[in-house]
C-alpha cells in the first residue's frame, strides 16, 4: 500500500517512513526550487524578513523568487 502526502504529494511505500516525513512536512513548510530540500520556515529566518535556504550548500534565498511554501510549489508544479 503507498502513502501519499496531501502537502507536497511525496509517495512512500512504508507507513512509517510516511508518518516520520509527515511530521515534518506541512502547508507552512518551504521548499528550495534551487537544491529541492524541504525545511521548517523558522528555519530558513532568523528576523521574519529575510529568508534563505538552510542547506549550506545552497545559495537559494527570498520567499517566491527561491523559497516557495509547499503547497504554492506543488500546486504549481501539478500546472505544468
Amino acid at each position: 500500500m503507498t502513502h501519499t502526502c496531501r502537502h507536497c504529494k511525496r509517495t512512500f511505500t512504508n507507513e512509517l517512513q510516511y508518518e516520520l516525513h509527515r511530521d515534518v512536512c506541512s502547508s507552512e513548510a518551504l521548499i528550495c526550487e534551487r537544491c529541492g530540500e524541504q525545511f521548517p520556515e523558522r528555519r530558513a529566518t532568523r528576523d521574519g524578513w529575510h529568508y534563505r535556504c538552510p542547506n549550506d550548500d545552497c545559495d537559494g534565498a527570498g520567499l517566491g523568487d527561491d523559497l516557495h511554501s509547499v503547497g504554492d510549489f506543488s500546486v504549481a508544479s501539478r500546472a505544468r
